[in-house]
C-alpha cells in the first residue's frame, strides 16, 4: 500500500491531473458489463488510515477513516482516500459507498493545519493538488455515496460530506458540521463555495462562509447541510435502508443525471486547477496567514493540555 500511495502522489504531482474515475462516460455498471459475465468479487482491504469492507451481496462498501486522533486531511490520509476510490470505482461489484468513521465522536477534522505551516512551496503545491484529487474523485464518483456523519465534521470533513449523495448525521447536538475556514482566516475556495451553495443554497452558503458557522446537528438538518438525522445507535440501519432505495433504480439513469447536476462544478475546477494551486501556495505562503495558522496551532495545543 506505501508503494502505491507513493505512485499515485508521485502521478499526481507530476502530471497535474489524474483521470477522474470514470466520470465520462457515465454509463451505469450493469450497462457496461456483458452479459453473463459474473460480478468480480471485491475483497476487503485496509491500510492506515481507511478500511473499506465490502458486501457482496449487496454491492456497497463501508469505507471507515480510522486516522487517530481526528482524522485529519493530511497528505497520506488524502492519497490513501483516493486509492482506495479508484479501487472501488474499477470493481464493477461495487455500486455504492458508504464513508463514515471508525473514530467516536469525529467524522473528520478536515484539512490538516501542519500541512499548511512552515512548509515549502513544493510540498503546499503537493498537498492541495491532492485536496483536488480527491474531491474531483469524490464529486465525480458514478457510485451512490452515502456519508454517514457520526461525529463532528468541520471544515474539509464538511467538504467530504457534502460531495456526497446523501448525508446522515447521528441526532446530538455536540456534533458540528460546516465550513468554518473564515475562523481560522482561510478563505474557502471556489469550489468548496460551489459545493456548499449546490447543497444549500446562495444565502445560507454566503453568511455561513462569510461567518465560518460550525452548525450543531438539528441546525444542520433546518439549513440542508445534512438530510436526516438518525439516533446514533441507529446509524447503520438507516444508512443500509438508503442505500437500498438509491440503488434499486436504473445505474445508468441516476449516473446520468449525477453527471448533468455537477458537470459544471467539476469542469471549473478542472480549467483551472493550476491556477487554484497557484492561488493557494500564494495565499498560504503570507506571512499573516502562517502567523493565524500557527495561532490556531498553539490554541489547539493548549486545549489539549
Amino acid at each position: 500500500m506505501a508503494a502505491a500511495a507513493a505512485t499515485l502522489a508521485r502521478r499526481i504531482t507530476r502530471s497535474g491531473v489524474l483521470p477522474l474515475c470514470r466520470r465520462l462516460p457515465v454509463w451505469g455498471r450493469a450497462a457496461r458489463r456483458p452479459p453473463g459475465l459474473p460480478l468480480a468479487p471485491c475483497r476487503a482491504f485496509s491500510n492506515k488510515k481507511i478500511q473499506v469492507d465490502m458486501n457482496e451481496s449487496s454491492g456497497v462498501a463501508t469505507m471507515k477513516f480510522k486516522s487517530p486522533p481526528v482524522n485529519s486531511l493530511n497528505l497520506d490520509f488524502l492519497t490513501e482516500f483516493c486509492i482506495s476510490l479508484e479501487k472501488l470505482e474499477n470493481d464493477r461489484a461495487c455500486r455504492g459507498i458508504i464513508i463514515t468513521s471508525a473514530i467516536p465522536k469525529i467524522f473528520s477534522s478536515g484539512l490538516d493545519i501542519t500541512e499548511m505551516c512552515g512548509k515549502s512551496t513544493e510540498h503546499y503545491t503537493e498537498f492541495w493538488r491532492a485536496v483536488q484529487e480527491m474531491w474531483l474523485r469524490l464529486y465525480s464518483s458514478n457510485m451512490v455515496t452515502l456519508a454517514v456523519v457520526n461525529g463532528s465534521s468541520p471544515a474539509g470533513g464538511c467538504l467530504i460530506a457534502l460531495s456526497c449523495d446523501y448525508r446522515i448525521m447521528a441526532d446530538n447536538p455536540k456534533y458540528t458540521i460546516g465550513l468554518n475556514e473564515a475562523q481560522l482566516g482561510i478563505v474557502a475556495p471556489f469550489w468548496f463555495k460551489d459545493t456548499f451553495v449546490n447543497v444549500v443554497g446562495q444565502r445560507v452558503a454566503e453568511r455561513s462562509l462569510q461567518l465560518g458557522s460550525l452548525y450543531p446537528a438539528p441546525e444542520a438538518l433546518k439549513f440542508g447541510i445534512v438530510d436526516e438525522l438518525v439516533p446514533e445507535e441507529k446509524l447503520q440501519e438507516k444508512a443500509t435502508a438508503v442505500m437500498a432505495q438509491w440503488l434499486a433504480l436504473p445505474d445508468h439513469a441516476r449516473q446520468i443525471t449525477k453527471s448533468m447536476m455537477r458537470k459544471a462544478v467539476l469542469d471549473l475546477l478542472v480549467a483551472h486547477r493550476e491556477e487554484d494551486i497557484k492561488n493557494f501556495t500564494s495565499f498560504v505562503s503570507k506571512e499573516s496567514i502562517q502567523k493565524s495558522l500557527r495561532m490556531y496551532m498553539e490554541m489547539l495545543k493548549k486545549k489539549k493540555s
